[in-house]
């Protein structure tokens, strides 16, 4: 009962159910009122026809319903007294009167012509069938020793003589009740068998929908004891929505493969590029030892301080890949980039800046992390630049630009998204201690998406390269 197809079947299986009963209910209520509305017809066909002959004057003896036994009557007159009954009634209920045993009627009183009682009901007139709706009652009648049930309908009539008379006849409803038994009991019969019917279909079409999902469950279980990412779970041909999961599913695996996959990379990459600084420092290490006065202590501390610029590098990076959100604090860029200049006057280049004054250029996001990625750029574009260096800070729409341009020889369209990533240098010739990790580039990106902002490279109009940041201006708070 825990799997998809028994839970699917047995909840179709009660609302099948359910349904049946309710339909089951309303076609035996409609069809017991259309049977009891036959046997009201019938009741009242066989009442007017004996109320007809009486209002004629035709005496009581020779009054002969057709069908007695099929329809009891019984006539009383207006003091409940029995006055003519079927020949074959014995017993009879649900009447005006539970007599079976004719009396004489009573004469009709002066003045009693129109057969108006005068305060009472009115009464059908001399030789009249009251052409009022009869009453129905049930009850039963016993004819010739057999007792069953009845529907009596109640006709009124008054005689040439003035006397009115009550005519009850019964119409059998043996019949109504063997046609409900018999729906009942083939309902009854049916509906367990359509039950099982329903559950069984409901089995089989679940459990061919679900068939690519154990294909998809089993080949997700294999990808988890392989470790093999570069595995994909089958797709099945239809468009609903177990394709979709199929397409999903398939899809969370090349990003996970691909994020593997630059883990290892930047994995790799990082032991190679520590392993040198590392090898260097040993080395300059291990000749100190045997020849102190061979000692290169500005090389040590270069490839230390190397080292350690490397380290924090990295340490950024990982921080980003775990997720670490910028804070909240807001940052005003003109002024953090005339910081990060003016710490650089004695540069190989000098750094033109170019803020406009008075200007308002706050962005949200961690002041620390935005100071690394201007300095990374203006870092850049020291390396590459020939006679100068400019960074500029303006509006752009609803948020700020940070523009770093060189005079150098420029990025090449082809490599404008590849200098992003990490570990890369264009220029395989240099060597690391120029050229640096290939780690700068890539922090300053990552950390401009981490702030909701882009990071391009153009080329400048006065050639060379332009790394445009932009970041979404901070909202002024009121």
């Amino acid at each position: 009962m825990r799997s998809v197809r028994a839970r699917a079947a047995l909840g179709a299986t009660l609302v099948v159910a359910v349904a049946l009963v309710a339909a089951g209910l309303a076609v035996l209520l409609v069809l017991r009122a259309n049977l009891i509305d036959q046997a009201d017809l019938q009741a009242e066909v066989v009442a007017r026809e004996v109320a007809g002959e009486l209002a004629t004057g035709a005496p009581y003896g020779e009054v002969e319903p057709d069908d007695e036994e099929d329809h009891p009557v019984q006539v009383v007159d207006e003091e409940d007294r029995v006055v003519l009954v079927s020949k074959e009634l014995r017993a009879v209920t649900g009447t005006g009167a539970s007599g079976v045993t004719p009396v004489p009627a009573a004469s009709p009183s002066p003045g009693d012509d129109d057969g108006d009682d005068g305060g009472e009901e009115a009464r059908p007139g001399r030789g009249q069938v009251s052409d009022d709706d009869p009453d129905f009652s049930d009850g039963t009648a016993t004819v010739d020793r057999t007792t069953a049930d009845y529907r009596f309908a109640a006709v009124e009539a008054t005689t040439p003589e003035g006397v009115t008379l009550t005519v009850y006849a019964g119409a059998p409803l043996a019949a109504e009740q063997e046609a409900v038994d018999t729906v009942r009991g083939a309902m009854l019969t049916g509906l367990p068998v359509l039950l099982v019917v329903v559950a069984g279909v409901t089995w089989l079409v679940t459990r061919r929908a679900l068939r690519p999902v154990e294909g998809i469950r089993r080949e997700m279980a294999a990808i988890t004891a392989s470790e093999d990412l570069a595995r994909r779970v089958p797709e099945p041909g239809s468009r609903d929505e177990i394709a979709a999961l199929a397409r999903t599913t398939n899809e969370t695996l090349r990003v996970l493969e691909a994020s593997v996959e630059r883990q290892r990379r930047f994995v790799a990459d990082a032991s190679h590029e520590l392993r040198s600084p590392i090898a260097s420092l040993r080395t300059q290490l291990e000749v100190a030892e045997a020849h102190p006065e061979l000692l290169d202590l500005p090389g040590a501390v270069a490839d230390t301080v190397r080292l350690q610029a490397l380290a924090a590098d990295l340490l950024l990076l990982a921080r980003l890949d775990a997720g670490e959100k910028p804070g909240g604090g807001t940052v005003e860029l003109g002024a953090l980039v005339r910081e990060e200049v003016s710490q650089r006057t004695g540069d190989r280049i000098a750094v033109a800046v170019e803020v406009p004054e008075g200007g308002a250029f706050e962005v949200n996001g961690s002041r620390g992390q935005l100071a690394r990625v201007v300095g990374n750029l203006l870092d850049n574009a020291q390396r590459h630049a020939e006679t100068g260096v400019a960074v500029s800070v303006a509006a752009d729409g609803r948020g700020v630009r940070v523009e770093v341009r060189d005079d150098g020889a420029g990025v090449p369209e082809e490599e404008r998204e590849r200098i992003f990533e990490r570990f890369v240098r264009l220029d395989d010739a240099r060597s690391r201690d120029e050229g640096g990790a290939g780690l700068g580039l890539a922090i300053a990106r990552d950390v401009a998406v981490r702030h909701g902002g882009t990071l391009t490279v153009h080329r400048a109009e006065g050639g060379g390269a332009a790394f445009r940041l932009r970041l979404p201006r901070a909202a002024r708070r009121t």
